[in-house]
């Protein structure tokens, strides 16, 4: 009885500990490029007109690139002409300020994981807040959202035409966004033009952006092999080329072990699976008349349809 009893509670464990995935307690921290952690785990500064937010207008939610926390809303962002994206308010809560060493300057970090975001300024008068948040923009992701304060989960992946991947996936319980774009290559600021003709070395990708309340990682994986033929190589149905190729891009080693088990859950299957599971790289959103596709055009993926796998 008391062996019973043992495996009845241990079953109980397990199963809640299932449930208690999605806790946003379980979200590991992300791999940061040599600039990234020069800047966010050494408290570098990038060059001054660099960064790639510096000059975005676009709406939406600054997230810190260590950890995922939401940070700043773009309405509180505004042009100081510094060389850093400048904001006049942060969300609450999200930002730490300690004296810099030398006593002269005011340090601003990530509440969340203590990445250093840049410096923060009063009495300038730019705004009629009368604070400017100098952050540099390799501290912070992007999304086309209005996030709630918290932290919040990313996954990319690649399987053919970005519009049948982001039409699936943002239809999935918990994912707060899904952007197409390009990622995998070499070439900087790709257009599709470049891409489609297979030699920039990226392929058609989605990057997810989910609430780990909600969600997990597995379970958005899991989906993303069952809306693809992940046996397919160079190609997804009636699409062929390099760049519409079955790719898992990992954000950090707790994704990639997730990938693998995944992948070779499918393989003892009998599948022949094809997909690529590489580091996640610098992620090039596509040309806004991709984004949200189907969804704007009232169709329905021609290559992407769901199969059970799992």
């Amino acid at each position: 009885m008391k062996v019973h009893y043992f495996f009845i509670v241990l079953t109980i464990y397990f199963t809640f500990m299932s449930e208690e995935s999605f806790s946003q307690e379980k979200l590991k921290y992300y791999d940061l490029t040599n600039s990234e952690s020069y800047v966010s785990n050494n408290k570098g500064t990038e060059k001054p007109f660099t960064g790639k937010y510096v000059k975005n207008k676009e709406t939406g939610t600054y997230l810190c690139r260590k950890c995922g926390a939401a940070l700043y809303y773009s309405t509180d962002k505004f042009e100081s002409d510094c060389g850093w994206p400048s904001f006049d308010d942060e969300i609450k809560g999200a930002v730490n300020r300690y004296p810099d060493a030398d006593g002269m300057r005011t340090e601003i970090e990530c509440a969340g994981c203590g990445a250093h975001l840049g410096h923060v300024f009063a009495g300038e008068r730019f705004t009629s807040k009368n604070v400017r948040h100098c952050v540099n923009s390799v501290s912070l992701d992007f999304v086309q959202a209005h996030l709630e304060p918290g932290r919040y989960g990313m996954a990319v992946f690649a399987g053919g035409c970005f519009w049948g991947v982001e039409y699936y996936l943002q239809k999935s319980p918990g994912v707060i966004s899904v952007t197409s774009g390009y990622t995998g290559g070499s070439v900087k600021n790709p257009t599709y033009r470049e891409v489609c003709t297979g030699n920039t070395g990226h392929a058609e990708a989605v990057r997810i952006v989910y609430d780990p309340d909600k969600t997990s990682y597995e379970k958005l994986l899991r989906l993303f092999l069952e809306i693809h033929d992940p046996t397919q190589t160079g190609r997804q149905g009636p699409d062929i080329g390099d760049q519409y190729r079955s790719e898992i891009f990992y954000m950090n080693a707790d994704q990639k072990q997730i990938a693998e088990k995944c992948l070779n859950l499918l393989k003892a299957k009998g599948f022949k699976i094809a997909t690529g599971l590489s580091p996640a790289s610098e992620f090039y959103p596509a040309e806004e008349y991709h984004q949200d596709y189907y969804f704007n055009n009232g169709k329905v993926p021609y290559c992407h349809a769901y199969t059970k796998r799992f």
